[in-house]
């Protein structure tokens, strides 16, 4: 392969198989997302009854985002705005488009194939089927090909400028040009810190050592994060580009993408990616031509979420316990068999062969000053759109939940929204513009980029202990002040939210919290607190209701007391779904708890009819 052979590829691709991807292409395309969540929704299913209408294309694409309204298909017409159809509301009673729009007509078979993926029958065609598309869709650069391009194909890959990045660095801008480019571009690591990658690639250059590794962290482990996972789904080729370049810019001939084995299908388009580009001499022996060299394998991990921390999943390649490693010596001088290794997550690399080809400046035109470009965000919890969103650094949460989550079900009030995964913090400003200094700031962290929306019914006290009983299970016990201190942490919260606690607990809390964060030995241990500080600092009015035996949010069942108001009926509803007998009463008269045997289980207020509403939780 050359790169006028390249060329040659992507224009033959654009013609052929690929001719969707072309601007001129004069068919109807039918984008259906065959990636984790559209998969579990039944896309499989809804391709395959679409894939053999006549003068249609049909794409298997990864995640578009919009993971809230799977299986959904995006049609794109000729000379027309692509609409969105819920294949699982066809048939069903639902709002018709907005005044004076409507949906482009589609040819009678489309038609008919639709109706046979619904398994219904309804009147007046697909009109009452027209999704508009979310009002604000982001700036996409690690998530640019996903919904757009068939990840199995890498025809598809090159037909949108793939591997042109890879062209470029090996014959145009060497070893030193593509550092330079990545430095000037300001890219951070998308992976938690955000160390500035080209500076890590400029250690593993500088590294003498006859054998040099590139690793791509694909171990994302935090509870409610899938931005890797869905980048690995619908555009594997973007990362095995970035690996090769980063390879080229160090001097490594091998990378190993190391990847938990939860992620099946993941790790089978990687796979079926890697061939690919072997095949046809992208990967392997004398890339373009120049001599360069670059093999990449796959390593399963078992989900240990300690080896997500760069010199514990080292240790878990080397076949030891995953523990972390005390540093320096740091990886990019002695990483994988002691050997110089540069590792970045996946989402770091995805943005590499933009970067090489538009240019250190036009990243830098994005974003903020020390945070340049963009973050993907897998936005989950009490939100109406969850899914995955790609918007510039700076952007503020309230832009995030409410332009593009689409606010919170049920007209909630927002009470916080938890960043960073469960090593991350609560924030309550939602003017705040996310970027690393300022999660820093309020005493949260970028993470990987899981954002989880929390509301009026949520439990602060409560969400922290959550968050730190995961921690608490995953850590590796190498060290005390993780291994025991965030046990002592999570007893004192158990101790809180049983209605057993005193404001002497409070300042034991945070004094814990400080030791745990500064004497842990790696990053795990040092940010597991940080749920309990930041709820601490934001929410310490929710701590001291509970030290006196009240839970706000009626979250804690230690801490609910059930009662039957002067509204009941009598109905005796409520004493015959008691599971401990503990409600009594006459027919037609107010019924009442006995409070000593009551387990607060919440039953009586779940039977309660909602015309009547006569039990109330204090």
């Amino acid at each position: 392969m050359t790169p006028k052979k390249l060329a040659e590829r992507k224009k033959a691709a654009l013609a052929g198989d690929s001719k969707y991807l072309s601007p001129d292409c004069d068919q109807t395309i039918i984008y259906v997302g065959t990636a984790t969540c559209g998969i579990a929704a039944g896309a499989e299913e809804i391709y395959n009854s679409l894939r053999n209408l006549p003068d249609v294309i049909v794409v298997p694409t990864g995640c578009s985002g919009m993971c809230y309204a799977e299986p959904l298909i995006e049609i794109k017409q000729p000379q027309s705005e692509s609409f969105y159809i819920q294949t699982q509301d066809l048939g069903d009673s639902v709002p018709n488009p907005p005044q004076g729009e409507a949906m482009p007509p589609l040819a009678p078979q489309l038609e008919t194939a639709l109706r046979a993926v619904s398994g219904k029958s309804f009147e007046g065609g697909l009109e009452g089927t027209f999704s508009k598309v979310p009002p604000k869709k982001g700036y996409k650069i690690t998530l640019r090909n996903c919904g757009v391009i068939n990840p199995d194909k890498i025809d598809d890959y090159i037909a949108v400028g793939g591997y042109e990045a890879l062209a470029k660095a090996v014959t145009e801008l060497g070893r030193e040009g593509v550092i330079d480019e990545i430095k000037k571009s300001g890219l951070r690591g998308r992976g938690g810190a955000g160390f500035p990658t080209g500076l890590k690639w400029e250690f593993g250059a500088k590294a003498t050592g006859e054998k040099k590794y590139i690793i791509c962290n694909a171990d994302e482990g935090d509870p409610g994060a899938f931005m890797d996972r869905s980048v690995l789904e619908g555009d594997p080729h973007s990362v095995l580009e970035a690996m090769a370049i980063a390879g080229f810019a160090v001097g490594a001939d091998e990378g190993v993408i190391y990847i938990r084995a939860e992620y099946p299908l993941a790790v089978k388009r990687l796979r079926e990616a890697i061939a690919q580009a072997e095949e046809i001499g992208l990967l392997g022996q004398n890339i373009f031509e120049t001599g360069f060299a670059f093999k990449i394998r796959i390593s399963l991990g078992a989900g240990a979420f300690v080896c997500g921390e760069e010199t514990a999943l080292l240790n878990s390649l080397e076949g030891k316990r995953g523990e972390p490693r005390l540093r320096p010596p740091f990886p990019a001088q002695k990483g994988l068999w002691q050997c110089p290794t540069v590792n970045n997550n996946v989402e770091t690399f995805a943005n590499v062969p933009e970067i090489i080809l538009r240019g250190a400046d036009w990243f830098r035109g994005i974003g903020t000053e020390k945070s340049p470009g963009t973050k993907v965000f897998a936005l989950a919890g009490k939100v109406n759109n969850v899914g995955l969103i790609e918007v510039p650094m700076g952007t503020t949460l309230r832009e995030i939940v409410y332009d593009f989550g689409g606010g919170l079900p049920g007209g909630k009030k927002l009470k916080a929204v938890q960043t960073g995964g469960p090593s991350g913090g609560c924030i309550s400003n939602l003017d705040l513009g996310v970027d690393y200094e300022s999660l820093a700031a309020v005493g949260s962290m970028m993470g990987s980029g899981g954002m989880i929306v929390t509301d009026e019914d949520d439990c602060m006290v409560n969400l922290a202990k959550f968050y730190l009983d995961f921690t608490m299970e995953e850590s590796c016990g190498k060290c005390s002040p993780c291994r025991i201190g965030n046990t002592r942490l999570y007893e004192i919260l158990e101790k809180i939210t049983s209605g057993n606690g005193e404001e002497s607990d409070l300042t034991q809390l945070e004094e814990l919290a400080h030791t745990i964060k500064n004497t842990s030995l790696c990053g795990l241990g040092n940010s597991a607190p940080n749920p309990v500080l930041s709820t601490l600092k934001f929410f310490r009015d929710e701590y001291i209701a509970h030290v006196n035996k009240k839970c706000p949010a009626k979250a804690c069942r230690d801490l609910i007391r059930y009662t039957i108001t002067e509204k009941c009926i009598g109905c005796g509803i409520c004493a015959k779904a008691c599971p401990v007998s503990c409600i009594s009463g006459k027919p037609k008269e107010r019924h009442v708890i006995e409070q000593e045997k009551c387990i607060k289980c919440g039953e009586c207020l779940a039977v309660c009819p909602p015309k009547v509403g006569a039990v109330a939780a204090e």
